[in-house]
């Protein structure tokens, strides 16, 4: 992952609007989306268990953002015919 891409707004703007998408799209199977929806649950779930910091939320917000944009970028590349037609690619 390129980090410059990583914290481009144009790229979370891209996530955010295609996360919700994905997932409800019917032509992306059950456990790809489980690839992203277990892990992100069961870090929220139990943080304290797999990074003891207490009361420290940003680690899990970071970790959701991680695989957020995994999800995206891995569901698009996988299965090109859902990407939007005329997305700007970021290099």
């Amino acid at each position: 992952m390129k980090w410059r891409k990583f914290w481009s707004l144009r790229q979370w703007e891209h996530v955010l609007r295609r996360l919700p998408r994905l997932l409800a799209s019917p032509q992306v199977p059950l456990g790809d989306k489980l690839l992203f929806l277990v892990p992100a649950l069961l870090y929220w779930v139990l943080p304290d268990i797999i990074i003891p910091i207490p009361f420290m939320p940003l680690d899990d917000i970071g970790v959701a953002m991680l695989l957020m944009n995994w999800f995206v970028t891995r569901t698009e590349r996988k299965y090109p015919q859902l990407s939007e037609p005329g997305r700007i690619r970021l290099k």
